[in-house]
């Protein structure tokens, strides 16, 4: 493990081992793997009424978060065309939940690296995932200060 899987949750350092293991195009049918199994929304959850946008990102990107039993809860809406910031949100969403803000908020920034994603990725891909990595430490902040 590195200094940066160290800062990561358990469940999120796992995904990130899995993908340190896979070469070159196999990321990216990880990536698709994970952006399949994105659950639904929840009926009550919908991103007219109860979803923030993340504007910093070319795909439409709609994220609501809970915090429950102190324990952060992240809900994507985001179009099956895009799989790639898809299945990167899918990976956030089961690699944080239940994580209390504090430890989301340790999650450094850059921790796609770890995965090798920055070798099968556009620099406009990974500014998305950045973008959203950074959006739902807001969330994680907002969550503590309520």
């Amino acid at each position: 493990m590195t200094d940066t899987t160290d800062a990561l949750p358990p469940r999120l350092a796992q995904i990130v081992e899995d993908f340190s293991w896979v070469e070159g195009r196999d990321k990216l049918e990880l990536l698709l793997e994970y952006s399949e199994k994105m659950p639904p929304l929840p009926d009550w959850l919908n991103r007219e009424t109860n979803m923030e946008q993340i504007h910093e990102c070319m795909t439409p990107v709609f994220v609501h978060a809970e915090l429950e039993d102190g324990g952060m809860h992240y809900y994507f809406d985001i179009p099956p065309e895009s799989p790639t910031v898809r299945g990167y949100a899918a990976i956030l969403g089961e690699g944080l939940q239940g994580v209390a803000p504090e430890d989301v908020l340790k999650v450094p920034g850059n921790f796609y690296i770890e995965m090798g994603l920055h070798k099968v990725l556009t620099t406009q891909r990974l500014n998305g995932i950045g973008a959203i990595l950074a959006h739902i430490k807001r969330l994680a902040t907002q969550a503590l200060t309520q």
